[in-house]
C-alpha cells in the first residue's frame, strides 16, 4: 500500500519572496504574481533583509537576483538559505540575472534551481512561466513528495502513470527527466542506459546524454562512452558537466592524475563551486602540483568572501599553500613567495582576536617560514613543547605542524601526526578517497625523505660541483619524488644522468629515470636555452622520449582504463 501523502499547498495559500535590488523587478513580479492568483509576496532589497524574512516565515517560491546587494551575491545568499534550511527540497527557486557569461550560467545550473530568468524581466513571459512552476507543484505533487523523501520507486510509479495522462503532455519532459534521476539514485545503470538510449530518439537536451555517458562509465562500458565524451565535449551545453562527471569517474577509478586534469577544467569553466575548488586543492596536493594548489585555495579564499565559507581558516590555508610552493622553488623565486607569505601573515595576525584564536597555528606557520630562511634555531624554539596531538586541530591545522615537524627534522612526530590523520578518515566518500591517498603519500615521502625540495636541489648542487654523481643522482631523484612537475629538478637530473652515462654507463633504473625526466621536459613549456639543453641531454644519453599526454585527450583517458 502506498504512503499516504499530504495535499499540495494551494495556490493562493502559496507565500513567495522576491529578493532583488531593483524595485523595478519587484513591482513586475508582483503584479503577475497577483495575475496568477497568488496574494502572499514579500519583497527584500538586500541579503539581511531576505535572511530577516526568512526567519520568520518558510516561503513556498524564492525569486532570487544574482546581484542582490553589494556584499554578497545570490550564489552565496542562496547557500546561507540552504544551510538555514529556509529553502529545502520543497522550495521552488527561480534565479534572476541580467548577465549571461558562460561561467555565471554554468554556475546557476549546477546550484539546479527550479527556473533561470534573464532580465530585463517581460510581464507576458514571467506570468507563463509562473503559471507554468505553480502546475508543476500541483500536478507533479505526489511524484516529488516521493523523490524529497527519498522514495524513488514509489516516486517512479507514479511518474510511469503521469505519462500516460494527455493532459498533463506539458510536463512529460520534466517528468521524463524526473525519471532518470531516479534510477541514477537507484543505482540502477543497466536499466538506466535503456531508458536514455530510448529517450535520445526523440530529445537532445542535455541531461539526456549526460545520463547515458554516466550509466556507460558506471558499467564501465568505455568503448562507447568515449564516443559520447568526445561529442560532449565539444557542445558548450554539456562540456562542463561532462569535466566534472569524468573527475568523479576516475577519481572513483583511483586515476588521480587523470581526475584532476578533468577537474582543473571543471572548476575554469565553473569557478565558484568552493566544495568543487576544496576537491581540486585535494587533487592538486595528491599530484605535487604546488603551484595548482595555491591557485585553488586562493580561488576558495576570493569565492567565499562575505558567504558562509567565509573565515580566517581560509586565508591560513593560502598562506600554507604560499609556503608549501616556496619550499620547491629556487632561491629568487622561493624568497618571492615566502616575502608574501610573510606579508600576509602578519596581516592575518594583526586582525582583531586572531592572536588568540590562532596563536597556535600561527606559531606553526612562522616555524615553517623561519626554516625556509635557514633559521632552524628560532624555528625550534617555537616549536618546542609541542607534542604530535591533533586535539582540536583541523586537517589543515595537524598537516601544517606536521610539515613543521618534518623541517625541523622531528620525523617521529612527523609520522605519529600523520598515523591519527589515516584514522579520522573512513568510508568511500571523495575525501576518504583522495585526501586518504594523499595522507598515505605523504606518510612514505616523510619517513623516506628527510629533506624539502629546496634542501635538495641545494645538496645536489654541492655534490654535482665536487663530482659526487650519485649522492647528485639520490639528491635529485629524492627531490622529483616530492616535485614530480618541477622542470628545473628534471633538467638537472638530466644532466648529471648524462654526465653519469659519458663517465661509465647507466643502470637500467637509472635509464628510466632519464626518460621520466625527459618525458616531463616534453611536455612542459620551457625556455629555448633549458629546450637546448634538455635535447643535448637525450641526444648524448641516446634516449627515445615518448611525449603522449593521455590527459590531453578524454577519448584516450577513457580507453586506456
Amino acid at each position: 500500500m502506498l504512503e499516504k501523502i499530504p495535499a499540495p499547498t494551494p495556490r493562493e495559500e502559496l507565500h513567495v519572496l522576491v529578493i532583488d535590488n531593483q524595485g523595478l523587478v519587484h513591482d513586475v513580479v508582483a503584479s503577475a504574481l497577483h495575475e496568477v492568483g497568488i496574494k502572499n509576496v514579500s519583497s527584500a532589497f538586500n541579503a539581511f533583509h531576505a535572511k530577516r524574512l526568512c526567519s520568520a516565515k518558510q516561503y513556498d517560491f524564492v525569486l532570487l537576483a544574482f546581484n542582490v546587494s553589494h556584499d554578497k551575491d545570490g550564489f552565496h545568499l542562496f547557500e546561507e538559505l540552504k544551510h538555514l534550511n529556509h529553502i529545502n527540497d520543497t522550495t521552488t527557486v527561480i534565479f534572476l540575472s541580467a548577465e549571461t557569461s558562460p561561467e555565471l550560467v554554468n554556475c546557476i545550473v549546477e546550484l539546479q534551481p527550479d527556473d533561470f530568468w534573464v532580465k530585463p524581466l517581460q510581464r507576458n513571459k514571467i506570468e507563463s512561466r509562473l503559471e507554468y512552476l505553480i502546475q508543476v507543484r500541483l500536478k507533479l505533487h505526489k511524484m516529488l513528495h516521493c523523490m524529497h523523501a527519498g522514495d524513488y520507486s514509489t516516486a517512479m510509479y507514479y511518474a510511469q502513470r503521469q505519462l500516460k495522462d494527455p493532459s498533463l503532455s506539458e510536463y512529460h519532459t520534466r517528468i521524463k527527466r524526473l525519471i532518470g534521476d531516479c534510477l541514477l539514485q537507484l543505482r540502477d545503470y543497466e536499466t538506466a542506459e535503456d531508458y536514455f538510449r530510448t529517450l535520445l530518439q526523440s530529445m537532445d537536451h542535455a541531461w539526456v546524454h549526460i545520463g547515458l555517458t554516466r550509466s556507460l562509465l558506471r558499467q564501465d562500458e568505455l568503448e562507447e562512452a568515449q564516443l559520447l565524451v568526445d561529442d560532449l565535449l565539444q557542445r558548450p551545453d554539456t562540456r562542463f558537466l561532462t569535466f566534472d562527471l569524468l573527475a568523479q569517474y576516475f577519481i572513483e577509478k583511483e586515476q588521480f592524475d587523470i581526475a584532476y586534469e578533468q577537474m582543473k577544467e571543471a572548476s575554469r569553466l565553473a569557478p565558484r563551486n568552493i566544495e568543487r575548488n576544496k576537491r581540486l586543492w585535494d587533487l592538486a596536493r595528491l599530484n605535487h602540483d604546488k603551484a595548482g594548489q595555491l591557485s585553488a585555495v586562493q580561488n576558495m579564499a576570493k569565492f567565499a568572501k562575505n558567504s558562509i565559507h567565509d573565515s580566517p581558516q581560509l586565508t591560513l590555508n593560502v598562506i600554507r599553500s604560499t609556503i608549501d610552493l616556496a619550499t620547491s622553488l629556487g632561491n629568487a623565486e622561493g624568497d618571492k613567495y615566502l616575502k608574501r607569505a610573510e606579508y600576509e601573515l602578519e596581516e592575518l595576525r594583526q586582525q582583531k582576536g586572531m592572536q588568540n584564536q590562532l596563536a597556535e597555528q600561527i606559531d606553526v606557520v612562522k616555524s615553517r617560514v623561519l626554516c625556509l630562511k635557514d633559521q632552524k634555531r628560532e624555528a625550534e624554539k617555537l616549536m618546542e613543547g609541542r607534542t604530535a596531538s591533533t586535539d582540536g586541530l583541523s586537517m589543515e591545522d595537524s598537516l601544517d605542524k606536521m610539515k613543521a615537524f618534518h623541517e625541523l627534522g622531528m620525523r617521529e612526530h612527523c609520522v605519529s601526526i600523520l598515523d591519527k590523520l589515516r584514522k579520522q578518515i573512513e568510508g568511500d566518500t571523495f575525501t576518504s578517497q583522495v585526501v586518504n591517498e594523499y595522507l598515505n603519500q605523504e606518510s612514505i615521502e616523510r619517513t623516506e625523505i628527510q629533506f624539502t625540495t629546496k634542501e635538495l636541489k641545494q645538496m645536489a648542487a654541492v655534490n654535482y660541483k665536487e663530482n659526487r654523481l650519485i649522492p647528485a643522482y639520490n639528491n635529485l631523484q629524492q627531490a622529483l619524488t616530492l616535485s614530480p612537475k618541477d622542470k628545473q629538478v628534471a633538467l638537472s637530473l638530466l644532466k648529471v644522468i648524462t654526465q653519469m652515462h659519458l663517465d661509465g654507463g647507466l643502470s637500467e633504473e637509472q635509464m628510466k629515470s632519464a626518460q621520466r625526466a625527459a618525458k616531463l621536459l616534453c611536455t612542459e613549456e620551457l625556455s629555448a636555452t633549458q629546450a637546448d639543453k634538455r635535447d643535448q641531454y637525450i641526444a648524448r644519453i641516446g634516449i627515445e622520449v615518448d611525449d603522449t599526454n593521455a590527459a590531453d585527450s578524454v577519448g584516450m583517458v577513457v580507453a586506456k582504463v
